[in-house]
């Protein structure tokens, strides 16, 4: 129980030290992550459910090969595309976002710096380091959230263009 108080302790620590701006970063990458995941667990679960419901209502036809027949075809997939693709873009927003949050992070870090210059007529040395480190902690953490990012998304469009590409094989065209 020692450890998970410890924990507690150091992130609220870290977020004090990293000023308000940190606390918008922490948002984002709860929100960007919950996306992930809900992304990863629909590849490994409902997509398979969804392209089965899909095969079956293409495969109860009897027409397949008329015009109007390749019309709903193709409705099906892309109402499949749609669904393999949802938040994507919304995770690739994140991802986009997340260096800016850290970019506003060291404005006001080194806003505050140049207050504390001007209250003190030049400041000390130590205020102006703390000044600094706000100034620096929220730019690395909106680079990491970034960085963790794009490994997700790489992944994400590449599990999303496969299962686009599994599509043709799965939905035959007569």
């Amino acid at each position: 129980m020692y450890e998970i108080s410890e924990a507690f302790v150091s992130i609220r620590d870290f977020m004090e030290q990293g000023g308000d701006v940190l606390w918008g970063i922490a948002f984002l990458v709860l929100f960007m992550w919950t996306m992930i995941f809900e992304r990863v667990f629909y590849y490994a679960q409902g997509y398979n459910e969804y392209i089965a419901g899909l095969v079956q209502q293409w495969e109860s036809r009897e027409d397949k090969t008329s015009w109007y027949a390749l019309q709903i075809r193709e409705k099906y997939m892309s109402q499949a595309k749609v669904e393999i693709n949802r938040n994507l873009s919304l995770i690739q927003t994140c991802v986009a976002v997340a260096p800016l949050f850290g970019l506003l992070g060291t404005v006001t870090g080194m806003i505050e710096v140049f207050q504390v210059m001007a209250f003190n007529g030049g400041g000390d040395a130590r205020s102006m380091a703390g000044g600094v480190s706000k100034a620096t902690l929220p730019t690395m953490a909106g680079m990491v959230v970034a960085l963790s990012g794009v490994f997700a998304t790489i992944y994400l469009n590449g599990a999303s263009l496969k299962r686009e590409q599994m599509l043709n094989k799965v939905i035959k065209r007569y």
